[in-house]
């Protein structure tokens, strides 16, 4: 089984589409969630308290700040926004595949995990996730 699920997004965030990937799968297997872009990444993270998400944000902005931070100046890929290069740089730092099992037709997440597009750019985008569950 195959599907792409697209999440929409309005700027740097986390956002969350366990739903949809638990709705989605059936029976037993192994399931691989990949983004099909280079700016940005899967996360598999807490889902109870909102702050998690608030501060993995700031973390990675103080982390990876946008080109026109002083810190940034010797970057050379700049012409497509000060958001643009530092989202490259997170995105090869952070995960752009997850693998999950799936049993019984259930996602085996912890009780408080949940399955996150962590955008990194600063404008809205429509992000692709192919998802393949191998069942067996």
């Amino acid at each position: 089984m195959h599907t792409t699920f697209t999440i929409s997004t309005r700027g740097q965030g986390i956002y969350e589409f366990t739903r949809d990937v638990a709705d989605w799968v059936r029976g037993d297997g192994v399931l691989t969630l990949f983004i099909r872009h280079t700016s940005a990444s899967l996360l598999i993270q807490e889902n109870a308290d909102p702050e998690v998400k608030v501060d993995l944000v700031n973390y990675f902005s103080r982390l990876v700040p946008p080109s026109t931070d002083p810190a940034m100046s010797y970057l050379t890929h700049t012409y497509e926004g000060p958001d643009d290069m530092p989202a490259h740089i997170k995105a090869s730092i952070l995960p752009i595949s997850l693998t999950i099992p799936v049993i019984g037709g259930r996602l085996a997440l912890g009780t408080w995990q949940g399955i996150y597009l962590f955008e990194h750019r600063d404008r809205p985008h429509h992000r692709e996730v192919v998802a393949k569950l191998i069942q067996g």
